[in-house]
């Protein structure tokens, strides 16, 4: 499989070639949560779709920790490759490697046994507690699976590999399909059912995408060993924890929304969860073209093509906006359609509060798109902590705003539903000013 070079021919030719492997994959890893949706919420009901959701919500918290470390290493896997430096691109590989693993397995062993106490936290409806524990339960073995598919994706895409990483997920997805169709309707195993279905495919692509990069990958088979440097270990670390801690902080302050969702009951819940999915596959095209344009930019940071940087930035800004205007146009149109897939037409309340809240987030993605972008910039220049300060700019005031308004006026969850656009564009103020500030030269 050739490998796509992000830093020599045509920007925009390149990039998109580039990416648009990148977004069909997570367009199928959307597909595991997605496929447990639709299938819970037709075959079980509300409130095994609301107990789902939640649990996505708290799962999604948790895996972004180490996408988050994968995410980091890879912008030193495409610094090192754009430069041609193979000696430390091999040594940064188990450096991160097994400083990801550990972090993995600390996380296991600290968070599952506590799994009831953080549902509680979030306001977990009693009647729900039962399914969301079952679902949930079974859903956390799979995290040393999400670590493995994610880090070497990131590998595989940081030396200009974007078509491995979906053909594994592709596999994986259609398992999952069939499987919960298995499980669920089948055998009748429930939410459980449907949370086996996932741990199973996501074990088919972390252990298939290992085995073939071992396989194909030169630098990973080769028995030399210049040893581990604790100075390019702590470089690494605090890359990846700066990085890992942006991802996490986004997804906390999605949890902290979930907690306050939970507060107004299950039908809430049940719109919030099936709107949320629509949502998340409407502006994914953005947000991994954006993954694509922080690879660009690390790969040419590395080789030291700052000019071709500046140039590739205005031509990503541009795609970005097309890809989120279409998304909007789509979401605002069919936005009960979108619903009703997840939801039983009788089901009217849930079909109405979801579809209000796909058309005021869906009037407003270029504010996500750029975002993502600035986020690919900051994490492409080695300075992850800014992009930090961006998530911490958004996620709060969506947070502030919601606990300030909800609860205490008229407006209810749509304040919920409204701050979070605000909170995207007053990050993407913020970031051009950053971007000023730190644009390379």
């Amino acid at each position: 499989m050739k490998e796509i070079n992000l830093t020599e021919g045509s920007i925009f030719h390149k990039l998109i070639r580039f990416s648009l492997p990148m977004i069909a994959g997570n367009l199928l890893q959307q597909i595991y949560n997605l496929v447990d949706t639709l299938i819970v919420g037709k075959c079980i009901g509300p409130d095994a779709l609301a107990a789902v959701g939640s649990a996505y919500t708290l799962m999604i918290f948790i895996t972004s920790i180490i996408i988050g470390l994968c995410m980091g290493s890879g912008a030193f896997f495409s610094a090192d490759y754009g430069a041609g430096e193979e000696k430390r691109l091999r040594e940064d590989i188990g450096l991160s490697f097994w400083f990801i693993l550990v972090v993995a397995m600390a996380i296991y062993l600290v968070i599952y046994p506590g799994m009831e106490l953080i549902l509680n936290l979030m306001q977990t409806p009693r009647e729900l507690m039962g399914l969301t524990c079952d679902y949930v339960s079974v859903v956390f073995v799979g995290i040393v699976f999400v670590f493995l598919y994610n880090f070497f994706s990131y590998l595989l895409r940081a030396i200009g590999n974007s078509i491995m990483p979906l053909i594994f997920l592709a596999v994986s997805a259609g398992m999952n399909i069939v499987l919960d169709i298995w499980f669920v309707v089948g055998l009748n195993m429930g939410v459980g059912g449907a949370a086996w279905a996932t741990v199973t495919a996501q074990a088919a692509a972390g252990i298939g995408i290992a085995v073939y990069s071992m396989a194909k990958l030169p630098v990973l088979r080769c028995n030399k060993s210049s040893g581990w440097h604790l100075r390019r270990l702590w470089e690494i670390i605090v890359n990846d924890v700066a990085t890992g801690i942006q991802q996490s902080v986004m997804n906390f302050g999605i949890l902290m929304i979930q907690g306050l969702v939970n507060s107004f009951g299950a039908a809430i819940m049940a719109s919030f969860a099936a709107a949320v999915k629509i949502d998340t596959i409407a502006y994914m095209p953005a947000q991994e073209f954006g993954n694509a344009y922080s690879l660009f930019v690390s790969q040419n940071h590395g080789a030291k093509k700052e000019e071709r940087i500046q140039k590739g930035t205005k031509i990503s800004f541009l795609a970005s906006l097309c890809f989120c205007l279409v998304s909007s146009v789509l979401i605002f149109i069919f936005a009960e359609s979108l619903m009703r897939l997840f939801v039983d037409a009788s089901e009217v309340q849930i079909i109405a509060e979801g579809a209000r809240y796909l058309r005021i987030e869906g009037a407003m993605y270029v504010g996500i798109g750029a975002l993502f972008l600035w986020y690919g910039y900051f994490r492409g220049i080695r300075k992850p902590h800014i992009s930090l300060i961006l998530t911490i700019i958004s996620l709060g005031t969506r947070v502030a705003l919601s606990y300030a308004l909800a609860p205490r006026t008229s407006l209810g969850v749509v304040a919920i539903w409204c701050s979070i656009p605000i909170g995207w564009f007053l990050a993407d103020a913020a970031g051009l000013i950053f971007y000023r500030r730190n644009m390379v030269t």
